[in-house]
């Protein structure tokens, strides 16, 4: 079964004070994860996102469609990257979910719903 970790993270640390060194330790233990992740056998895919701050919403309101620069929700957290894995339960996700390296947020797991699939 595929689950998505929405990686929701909070991109100020990464502007303070060794935030570049924080930068490359978050990012070496994403790195360390693929490892484990191929090790362990698990298909995975994933992507890391560019700073909220270069999103653009495209909103829908009854038909009416129109364009907002940056993330959807006013929130001190965005979403930063995921992973799209492919695992035999939602206990197992989860505990990949644990290994991601979020200095200061939250992964989100969702099951992937298959498109033509029931439920």
């Amino acid at each position: 079964m595929q689950f998505m970790l929405m990686i929701n993270e909070d991109e100020s640390p990464y502007a303070g004070e060794g935030g570049a060194a924080l930068l490359e330790a978050t990012l070496a233990g994403h790195m360390k994860l693929a490892e484990d992740l191929v090790a362990a056998g698990v298909p995975f895919s994933g992507e890391r996102l560019k700073p909220a701050s270069t999103a653009t919403t495209v909103r829908s309101d009854n038909g009416v469609v129109t364009l907002h620069d940056g993330p959807f929700a006013e929130t001190h957290e965005e979403l930063g990257g995921f992973y799209i894995i492919d695992v035999a339960s939602l206990d197992e996700a989860l505990e990949w979910a644990k290994r991601i390296p979020v200095p200061k947020g939250g992964v989100e797991v969702r099951p992937v719903w298959q498109m033509g699939a029931e439920g």
